[in-house]
């Protein structure tokens, strides 16, 4: 017995040795796996490929972060040259010439990704012919209380009540005025920059706000945006009625004439899609009246469409995404009319796709800007859309961006339906009455 015992401990130690053999080179495996697989990720991260980003890093990212940590994290890595570099050169048909600057290709940055000016120069690198910082207001400020801010996932959309959270304006001044060489420079070569200015919500002098905001950014922007639409601050939205708008852009437009600059920056007014049909008469004659340089349009709203589908379509502030695209073009289109296509439109709201750049063009658009889109398929997006417009351009006959501006409204051209894929599979949006939410 001892000597069969003694015969199979042998086998037992050889059974032992093979086991040990066999975990040291699934070790080894997991390990060249593992490398491998970051290897992958860091490449395919780097070159930007871009159903990468739209397939499997931005849903994993969304998956085990929430939206307000996703976006500061965003706002860190590319402020640090974590993003994906774009290569290619704008095509000459994508140029713009508007407001005394040249813009190299249509496709903006919105307010509201970069509010402090930290990560501008990382933006620029991504693809976008001009990034837009802010809102910035004179004081800091922290905002509404969190969570304010949520993905509707199957509506690609987001619901925000920030409340113009902001540093304020003598530390992103500071900021914007240390890159202020490079800035000249981008702008000389077809990027300029654009500041949103927004009031404190305490503040008791709106007005005062504002201008502070053109003194303090007078000489570091090419545009300046006045915004009186956000549905997260109170009241705001009471400055688009047409005595109080009037009162305020001529006291704007007055201390930008007064700037001490070479060139002295444009002045735009960023609208709600919330608004009436007299209400847009109003502010399509109050800045025809007093020459404001040109409109965004628009920012979120605060109705909800029948089609939203994510039960977060009950919280409140403001909506941007998908579901904003027809009611953002529809308002594009219609202020385009009422100002004779005589002040220049930025149009904002649900573009993810080159056909809804030209669709916003073709309404009366001669810029364009991108924000909730990018936090659902990343920073190739930017790349993506200008080579689809680019190609739509040709295939409508256009020469260029602004042979196409305002298309639709000229007799003799076709209306050319310009639907993303996500809104040809969607219902079509109709927007019930806006939901007057609590945004403090």
């Amino acid at each position: 017995g001892a000597a069969a015992a003694g015969s199979r401990r042998p086998a037992a130690s050889g059974g032992g040795m093979a086991g040990n053999t066999l975990k040291r080179r699934m070790r080894e495996a997991a390990r060249v796996l593992g490398s491998g697989t970051c290897l992958f990720v860091a490449y395919c991260t780097a070159v930007g490929d871009e159903k990468f980003y739209s397939n499997l890093l931005m849903p994993t990212l969304q998956r085990f972060l929430d939206p307000e940590m996703a976006h500061t994290l965003a706002v860190r890595f590319i402020s640090w040259g974590l993003i994906p570099r774009s290569k290619c050169k704008d095509s000459s048909a994508l140029e713009v010439n508007v407001f005394g600057r040249r813009f190299k290709n249509p496709v903006g940055l919105a307010a509201g990704f970069d509010k402090d000016g930290v990560a501008v120069d990382g933006l620029y690198k991504m693809g976008f012919g001009f990034v837009e910082v802010g809102t910035v207001t004179p004081q800091p400020q922290d905002g509404n209380p969190r969570p304010r801010v949520f993905r509707l996932d199957p509506d690609r959309a987001i619901i925000n009540r920030y409340g113009f959270n902001s540093h304020g304006l003598t530390v992103v001044q500071r900021r914007l005025q240390a890159r202020s060489e490079i800035q000249e420079q981008l702008t000389k070569g077809g990027s300029p920059l654009g500041i949103n200015l927004g009031k404190n919500k305490l503040s008791s002098d709106a007005a005062a706000d504002y201008v502070e905001g053109v003194r303090g950014f007078g000489a570091l922007a090419d545009y300046l945006v006045v915004n009186v639409s956000s549905p997260n601050t109170p009241g705001l939205r009471t400055l688009q009625g047409k005595e109080k708008l009037r009162s305020l852009l001529a006291k704007v437009m007055k201390e930008r004439d007064y700037l001490k600059v070479n060139r002295k920056p444009a002045i735009l007014l960023k609208i709600a899609p919330d608004l009436t049909a007299e209400d847009k008469k109003d502010i399509a004659s109050v800045v025809t009246e007093l020459g404001v340089d040109g409109l965004i349009v628009t920012n979120t709203t605060v109705s909800r469409p029948k089609t939203l589908q994510d039960p977060l379509q009950t919280q409140g502030g403001g909506l941007s995404g998908t579901p904003l695209r027809e009611m953002s073009t529809k308002t594009v289109n219609e202020m385009y009319s009422l100002t004779k296509g005589r002040v220049p439109i930025i149009g904002v709201g649900g573009i993810s796709s080159g056909a809804d750049v030209l669709e916003k063009i073709r309404a009366g658009a001669t810029l364009i800007q991108l924000y909730t889109a990018i936090t659902y398929e990343g920073p190739p997006l930017v790349h993506k859309i200008k080579c689809e417009l680019e190609q739509l351009l040709k295939e409508q006959g256009f020469s260029s961006v602004a042979e196409a501006v305002g298309a639709d409204h000229r007799p003799g051209v076709t209306r050319m339906p310009t639907l993303s894929k996500d809104n040809i599979q969607g219902a079509p949006i109709k927007a019930t009455t806006a939901l007057e939410h609590s945004t403090e």
